[in-house]
């Protein structure tokens, strides 16, 4: 069996073009010898995680923030630092800069770490503790 050798590979925004060599099917019949090309699209996908109560989605589509109303949220920020918090509702906030550890209440030395690019869930009654390492500046919406 003749293995397929990739000759050429290119991108256009989501969609792909491959093409291989003549080696690919020659054990069907084909006419010249010109490569066979296949045409795909690679749907990119931002995947949400959940740890420790705290739901990250990490550099989420600008469609999904545009949707949301991000940009129109109230934005808050602050230095590096260290604070104890409890949510007394849900919160839902986008990171544009920054980096923190957050230490849910009773996790020990369990954290999840945010940041910028990242669209968080914090949920309601949840106490923790941040920690602030890089200036976070953030947009966020309470439920």
């Amino acid at each position: 069996m003749a293995s397929p050798s990739i000759i050429s590979s290119h991108s256009r925004s989501s969609a792909s073009v491959v093409c291989a060599g003549s080696s690919l099917l020659s054990n069907q019949k084909r006419r010249g010898s010109a490569p066979l090309c296949l045409r795909f699209k690679i749907r990119a996908e931002t995947m949400a995680t959940e740890k420790l109560g705290i739901k990250v989605e990490r550099d989420p589509p600008e469609s999904k923030l545009s949707e949301l109303g991000v940009r129109q949220w109230p934005k808050w920020g602050c230095p590096p630092s260290k604070f104890p918090w409890t949510y007394s509702a849900k919160e839902t906030c986008y990171l544009l800069k920054g980096k923190v550890r957050v230490y849910p209440e009773g996790s020990a030395e369990e954290y999840v770490e945010i940041k910028a690019g990242d669209f968080v869930v914090f949920p309601k009654g949840m106490s923790c503790t941040w920690d602030v390492s890089e200036t976070v500046d953030k947009h966020y919406n309470f439920k």
